[in-house]
This record gives C-alpha cells, structure tokens and sequence, in this order.
C-alpha cells in the first residue's frame, strides 16, 4: 500500500491484526521502554499508546518489530525494489530481458521527489521540542532520544535533494547541559555521510542546515538505514518502496519532508560541540559521554494529530534486528556483485553486527597446487573490511567451500568447519591500531582498536573435542572450564585488573597447559570470562560476550606463542580474554522499580492482557 502518513500505516496494521493500541497514561521515562522490550521479546505487535504523560502526542514503537510485519508493511512493492537495486548493480539485465523487467521500469517513477509547495501537513502548527514525548529508554541514559529519527542534510556545494543524505543518527532530545528548546545533540559515526557534508561547511565556515525527521511514511525510516549502492538518493528509494513519491518544501531556507509527523529544523556550527549520551545502545552496553556536535534548534513543526514514533535498542536480538533482516531481503547479492568472488557475507545480530562479520569467498587463485590454503580469500577479506561499514568489522571469519553446503546464517555450523581448518601457526592475521565501531568499548579509545581475520581453508585438519578434557579442571587461577560447542572450552577467571596482571594470568595458563600434552587435541580456543555458565549456557552469550568484550591485539594469545617474520603464532589452542575490563561500558540491565509498574498494563483488564504469554 503506497501509505500517506505514519497513521494510515497504523491503522492498516490495527485492521491486520498487527498493533494493539494501549490507553492507560503511560510514562515516557523508562516504562514506554520497558513495554516495548517485553512485547518485542515475545514477538508481539506494534503498539500505539494513546496517553503519553506530560505530551499531548501519541507514540507508537515496534512496528519493524519482526520481518514478517514489515514484508506485510512494503508487501506491495518490496518485489519491485529488490529488482531495482539488482538492475542498479546488473544494468545488462534489463536489456536483456526488457519485459520481465519492466514492472522495475514503472516502479522507478516513484522515486522522482516531489516538491510540494501547498500541500504541507507537516506545517500544520508549530510546537517546542519539550512538547514532543520525553522517551527515556534506560536507566543510565543522559537524557530522552529520538530513536527513529531520519537526519537530513545537503551537499553545500551541491546543494538541493539530489545530492542530499538522509541518515539514522540518534539525537539526544534533553538532559546534560544542552539548552532546553534550544539545542540538541546529534550523534553521529565513522563512514556516515553526513559527516562529509559537514566537513565541506565547516572547511567554508559556515553552519550546516539540518533537519530531522519523524514519522511519516514507513518507508522514509527504512531509507534511512539502509546502505544504498553509490548514486542511489535515500529519497528515491523511499518513493519506490513506499510506492509514493518523496515530497518535500523549504521552509527558512530548511529542506521539510512534508508528510513527516514533525521536523526539526536548525544548524550545527563549526567547533561547537557539547557532551552527548550515555545512552543504552545495541551492543548491549551504554555508550558513554563524549563530545559530538551541537544542533541550535530554529524550528519545530509538527502534523495535525501526529504520533512520535520510536523503537529501542539494546542486547540483541531488538527491533533493529528487523530492520537488518529487511534490509538483507532487499538487498539480496548486491555486496557480492560489489566484491568480486565474495559469495555471502553475514554480521552477526547477536554479537552486536558490527564486531564480528562471517563471510564465504572463492579460492580460485591456484587450482593445480597441491597445498589448499587461504590466497584469494585474504584479497576478499581485505576488499571486505575496506568497504563501507563493513570496515568497522572487529573480528573477520572467512573460509571457501566449494561444495556450496555451507551459509554463515547456520552460525554454530559455519564455526565448527573453521575450528577443523584452521591452521593457527599461519591463519590468524592481526590489524593493529585501526579504526572500530564508535559504540565499541573493548578497544583502546573511541573509534580506536584493532581487527582480526581468521581464514581458514583446506582439508578438514583436526576433530573437534567434543567432550571437556579432565585436565582442565586443575587449572591454578583458571576454574569452572564448560564446553560451549565442540573445540571451545570457557575458563572462568578473577576479574580482569590490568593488562600487566593479564600477561602474568595468561603466561600462568601457557605454562599449565604445555603440561598437558595431548589432553588438549581437539580443542582450538579457550575463552577466558568471567562467568563460564553463562557464556557456555547458549551461542547467544557466547557470541556477544566473546566478540563485544575483546580488543584482538590485547586480548587475544594462545598456548606457546610466538611471532616469526613479524606474523603471530600458536602452536597450542587460541586463548580469548572476554572479561568485563575497566574501560568497557556498563552493560545494559532493566530498571526493576518499572518492571513492576508495568506489569499492570499485563495483568487481566490491562491493554497488553494476554499479548505475553
């Protein structure tokens, strides 16, 4: 359905059965939150609450909350724009086969924007940012956020729509010392496009124009996120999977995406910056205070009855996850076709995407020499990890099958065929002082770390351990040792209080564990934690412990080490330190004092009676 406002989206999901509307006074801090994590967890639908206290708008979340409802959202042109973006990458497809493709043809007429200048409901009356709903998401969080914001901004020196970039950057509403209806934070990371614009008008010394908008139709929020291939505007795609044109007006020299529910409009200065966050992001930690650019707000509008949307994020799997899942559905092989003789390529959901990536290649550079080996799989895993987001990828798994039996969504399967390949005295290859994610913690400072590609290919070269060896069971320091999948074993250890302590800790495990002779065959890593239950209770906790908790230079060894030819080495199993370190940030836990606040809105003659089992 070509939708014309957030609303006539709602109400197409209410009569599908796919949103529940809840009509007690809810709080924005923290309880609108709270019932979104509980719905969402239980795979529930979009909620629209009607009563929000302290804001005469409504609030609506959850509604990508599962592929399936956001299939059902675009079911009328998601087929169409999967055809687009693959004619985008494979333009002789089309000439080809001209009538197959030719429903793509007539779909692309909806991705002209439309300037709109008399039909402007978004104009509809002006109001302050403290009228918009205060969502507080969790404890720690410095203030409320917009979640689902859709930041605009253009090219000063190709300024106009075409050439503009809408991004999801969160945008820190109130709290810290930001002027109350007269400035707000945006916060903003590495490869983002909005960070070029405003480097090109601070190089001119003048203030970067910004809006931001909220609401409107659903697939101006998707355009937001998603990672369209070069020359495509966010704009266009939005008209084509929304099947309506992207309408728009200037307003005081301010783009206004005209169908939004509200528009925030104001400038970001060169060299103003004021402290940003914490705020409880969806690696499952808060990312904590720093300085990011200052907005100085001119104006706020907002549609007649319009409805604030927002989601919330955290330990994965949350709504974003959705998001993700949409994405890969539409985007379908558009990264392979980028990146020669990639085949598929995954960010793990629950390790926080963008720590841990798995990827298959092509092993095609020596076919006639005897000894199979990781070759043109390290040219792919470089053109990985220098392409787009994909750069910030903290840990790199990548390995060549020909047989075409393995995927990198079956997780546990895709490790298990690493661990019996790789070789450790050659396959692990370590990138220093580089970039990582801006919400990851585990390196040495903000947007500061180190990467690690493990290749591995050739003949299966070991069995996995399936059963925990006795011996490590005796380890001085080290205790409570559980399997977690055939080959890793968890060690539990004392708390991590320095990387001096740490070296004498892991050169203490080194010598116990040479001791042991062939009682440790089949096992490949040991993966130091603080809690060896509970990473080895599911592959969800261990992948979000191990690969959100480790800096790859610091925190990774292994049993008789060494470097030779400047490459590092192990001859025994890998050993990965994912302790909790002091500089990591907190990890997310729910407010109990709401918890139970909520639980009313669950019990019998609640809104959500029933919605949870």
């Amino acid at each position: 359905m070509a939708y014309r406002s957030l609303e006539d989206c709602l109400l197409d999901l209410e009569k599908n059965g796919h949103l529940i509307r809840i009509k007690e006074e809810v709080d924005p801090c923290l309880e609108m939150a709270a019932i979104h994590l509980r719905v969402h967890e239980a795979r529930g639908p979009a909620l629209l609450f009607e009563r929000v206290k302290g804001s005469r708008f409504r609030a609506a979340s959850n509604i990508f909350g599962t592929l399936e409802r956001s299939e059902f959202i675009f079911r009328d042109t998601l087929r169409q724009v999967s055809q687009l973006i693959d004619l985008k990458n494979n333009p002789i497809k089309a000439i080809k086969s001209p009538v197959q493709n030719l429903g793509a043809g007539f779909s692309a007429l909806k991705a002209l924007p439309k300037r709109n200048p008399s039909v402007r409901p978004v104009l509809y009356e002006e109001i302050r940012i403290s009228d918009i709903p205060q969502v507080k998401h969790w404890p720690m969080d410095g203030g409320a956020f917009v979640t689902l914001p859709q930041v605009y901004t253009e090219d000063i020196d190709q300024p106009g729509i075409m050439h503009a970039n809408l991004g999801m950057y969160r945008v820190q509403l109130s709290g810290n010392n930001y002027i109350p209806n007269e400035e707000i934070g945006l916060h903003y990371q590495l490869h983002r496009g909005i960070g070029v614009h405003q480097a090109k008008a601070n190089a001119k010394g003048l203030p970067l124009k910004v809006s931001v908008f909220a609401g409107g139709p659903p697939s101006h929020s998707v355009a937001a996120v998603m990672p369209l291939p070069e020359g495509m505007s966010e704009m266009t795609f939005a008209g084509v999977l929304g099947g309506r044109r992207f309408r728009y007006c200037y307003a005081d020299g301010f783009c206004v995406s005209t169908d939004a529910d509200f528009v925030i409009t104001g400038e970001v200065f060169p060299n103003q910056n004021k402290p940003e966050g914490p705020f409880g992001d969806h690696l499952g930690y808060y990312s904590l205070q720093h300085e990011f650019p200052l907005m100085k707000v001119h104006k706020v509008y907002a549609r007649k009855n319009a409805i604030w949307p927002f989601t919330v994020v955290g330990r994965p799997p949350q709504e974003d996850t959705s998001f993700g899942k949409l994405i890969h559905a539409i985007t379908g092989k558009a990264l392979q076709q980028e990146i020669p003789g990639l085949k598929e390529v995954h960010a793990v959901d629950a390790a926080g995407v963008h720590p841990l990536l798995l990827a298959i290649g092509s092993e095609r550079y020596t076919p006639y020499a005897p000894t199979k080996q990781p070759a043109e799989l390290l040219t792919i895993a470089n053109h990985i990890l220098g392409t787009g987001q994909l750069s910030l990828a903290k840990f790199l798994f990548i390995t060549a099958d020909e047989q075409n039996n393995l995927s990198t969504h079956r997780i546990q399967e895709y490790l298990h065929y690493i661990w019996e390949r790789i070789n450790l005295e050659r396959d692990v290859h370590f990138y220093t002082n580089t970039t990582i994610d801006t919400l990851d913690y585990s390196g040495t400072g903000l947007n500061s770390g180190s990467k690690v590609v493990f290749a591995a290919y050739g003949d299966k070269r070991r069995e996995l351990a399936t059963e925990l060896p006795s011996s490590l069971n005796g380890l001085q320091g080290f205790t409570n040792a559980k399997m977690i999948m055939p080959g890793l074993v968890a060690l539990q250890a004392e708390s991590f209080e320095s990387y001096e302590k740490a070296a004498s800790e892991m050169e203490t495990l080194d010598r116990q564990c040479r001791s042991l002779g062939d009682s440790l065959n089949g096992i490949v890593a040991l993966i130091v934690c603080d809690d060896a239950e509970f990473v080895a209770h599911s592959l969800p906790n261990f992948l979000w412990v191990t690969f959100t908790r480790c800096n790859p230079s610091h925190d990774i060894t292994g049993i008789q080490p060494f470097t030779q030819y400047k490459h590092w080495r192990c001859r025994g199993p890998l050993v990965m330190d994912a302790r909790i370190k002091p500089h990591h940030a907190p990890a997310l836990v729910k407010d109990a004092e709401t918890e139970n606040k909520i639980d009313r809105l669950f019990a019998k003659g609640g809104s959500l009676y029933g919605v949870v089992k």
